[in-house]
């Protein structure tokens, strides 16, 4: 097939990294444009960033000059993984003019025409972009949520689907990464646990991604989730304890027998950046671990393992997910590769 053409707005940041990582090589996408604040742009990539991933800048990126992060990029459509705080208007922007834009952002995540998007479990979601208004430009917008909110809700899909989820109780362990670069101060980091990191998005985001699709409108899910979020001093992978109310008993060995057999609706469509599993449940006591399984599946695999009766709601286990890929520019690359298997991704024209 033709490589879809890519653009990367925040392509000197952490995310960007991780897209421009996992986009080398790969066989549908092309990176033809990067894009950044005005520090960087005209600068060419290897001077304008301060590479922080352990593999070397793909060489053909290297070179590339960076542009201003506006509208008149050469690109079918473009990733996002700029800051917040320039996000909703710079992406607005984008989708205005006519890109569809794949975004890391909070921005839009929880807007009722945005897919809110994990495409193992409601891929059926990006019938809302047929619902946005750019002003007739074909422009759109879809989201991945919080990389603590992935993992949780990925682990909760298959219990969600075969017995139902009534309440959860939710302790992250997140690594540093999370806080991008140059992240969290290092008197604050080392032998240290912060326990200070925004909680709302993991309330309210799973409620979005486990509702169903009717008429057009997200129905919320009425699952309801007590969260509490810590800062520790791991690099990359985020711990996720889980205590789960079911809709309809089970003990431990049911549960994990579900987890163990969760199979994903990606099966047979051949999406290049979906991991074989996407779910692995790990039979050791003492698994999963951040720095021993953050990496199953290239980073797209979330690790579930340790379910046992809980002694207030049913039962409880560990989840784990690697942030800044699962949770972040992977899961992103995956949204888009589900987008173009569906239809709503096509080459664009862009003028001069």
């Amino acid at each position: 097939m033709q490589k879809y053409r890519v653009g990367i707005l925040g392509a000197t940041g952490a995310v960007g990294q991780q897209f421009i990582r996992l986009l080398d090589g790969h066989p549908w996408f092309e990176i033809t444009a990067l894009a950044a604040s005005e520090r960087s742009a005209g600068k060419p990539y290897h001077e304008a960033a301060r590479w922080v991933l352990s593999t070397p800048i793909p060489e053909r990126v290297a070179r590339q000059t960076v542009a201003l992060a506006r509208p008149d990029l050469d690109c079918d459509f473009v990733f996002s993984g700029l800051d917040a705080g320039v996000a909703g208007e710079v992406e607005g922007a984008f989708a205005r003019a006519g890109y569809p834009v794949i975004s890391n952002a909070r921005n839009y995540r929880l807007d009722p025409s945005v897919p809110l998007l994990i495409p193992e479990v409601n891929p059926d979601h990006t019938a809302l972009v047929a619902g946005q208004d750019w002003g007739g430009s074909g422009g759109f917008i879809v989201t991945n949520p919080n990389c603590s909110t992935v993992g949780l809700v990925m682990a909760l899909k298959p219990l969600y689907d075969h017995f139902g989820v009534e309440q959860v109780q939710v302790t992250t362990m997140q690594a540093l990464s999370g806080a991008g670069y140059p992240g969290v101060a290092s008197l604050d980091a080392l032998g240290n646990v912060t326990p200070y990191i925004g909680e709302e998005k993991m309330r309210v985001e799973p409620t979005k991604l486990l509702g169903t699709l009717r008429d057009g409108q997200i129905e919320p899910s009425s699952v309801t989730i007590s969260a509490q979020c810590n800062r520790v001093p791991v690099l990359d992978g985020h711990l996720l304890c889980i205590s789960v109310r079911l809709g309809r008993k089970a003990d431990p060995e049911a549960v994990a027998d579900v987890l163990r057999a969760a199979a994903s609706p990606l099966d047979g469509l051949n999406l290049p950046t979906a991991p074989a599993r996407w779910l692995h449940y790990h039979d050791a006591p003492d698994a999963p671990q951040t720095r021993r399984h953050v990496d199953l599946g290239d980073g797209m695999t979330v690790s579930v393992g340790r379910v046992r009766a809980c002694e207030v709601l049913d039962v409880k286990f560990v989840a784990l997910v690697h942030n800044t890929v699962r949770g972040a520019a992977g899961g992103a690359i995956l949204n888009a590769e589900l987008l173009v298997k569906q239809g709503l991704l096509r080459p664009r024209a862009v003028t001069a």
